[in-house]
Order: structure tokens, then sequence, then C-alpha cells
């Protein structure tokens, strides 16, 4: 189901919590709320739609992937950039970094651990701030 996309400042601050089975609706919620705002948006963390919880959906080129309790073990290579946010209007300077390596659940709770680089780092990284209530 394509949720409303939350724009409150306070709430985008709150860290998000961890995400478990029972949150599988949430994290399919985002994947269809992510494909209907494709044309604008790469990549969409749960408290974007309203739910403080830790989820994110990534445009990974062909695929859009749900990611549940993400965490950046490792980053390397840092660099300044400029983003934006379907949340927010206009854009802002950040730091990211080229590489990441990221743990996180898919939507069968079967843990991975993947080595990520460039473009889908980058998205990785700023979803995974959503969760933290980073905002750019």
């Amino acid at each position: 189901m394509v949720r409303e996309i939350m724009r409150d400042v306070f709430f985008l601050s709150q860290k998000s919590e961890p995400a478990t089975e029972a949150d599988l609706q949430v994290a399919r919620d985002l994947l269809d709320t992510l494909e209907a705002h494709a044309n604008e948006c790469v990549g969409m963390a749960a408290n974007m739609i309203g739910v403080k919880k830790q989820i994110i959906a990534v445009n990974m080129g062909l695929v859009n992937v749900a990611m549940l309790n993400p965490a950046i073990r490792k980053k390397s290579r840092p660099f300044e950039t400029e983003e934006g946010c379907l949340s927010l209007a206009g854009t802002r300077k950040t730091k990211r970094f080229r590489e990441i390596e990221l743990e996180y659940q898919d939507l069968d709770m079967k843990k991975h651990i993947q080595k990520l680089t460039g473009w889908t780092a980058q998205i990785i990284q700023h979803e995974c701030d959503h969760l933290e209530g980073i905002i750019i």
C-alpha cells in the first residue's frame, strides 16, 4: 500500500526502533511507496511513511530492495556531496563514504552482509541516517 510522505521534522528527527517479523507489512508498504515515487526518489526509510522502525527500501538498479535493521559496519573513502530528500525541500551538503559494508535482514528475516560502493552506498547511508533521526 502506498503511504503518505511524512514531512514533520520533529517526527523525522526521532530514532527508529528495531524491526521484527511483525513489521514485514511496513517493509512492503515502503517498497510500494518508493515505487510510486520512482521519478523523484531512490531510497526511503520507514519514518518517511510515519513508522519509526529500522527499515529502508533502496533502488539497487533494476530492483528495489527492502532491508530490515540495516547497520553500516565499515566505511571508507570519505567525500563531500550534496543531497536532497523527499521529506524536505531543497538540498544540503553532507559527508558520505564511497565504500561501506552493510549488515541487514531481508524480508525472510535472513541476515546478509554486503559490500557496496558508489551511488548505492550513498543512498544507503542517507537512509540509515534517517533511522538514527539524522536529517541532512
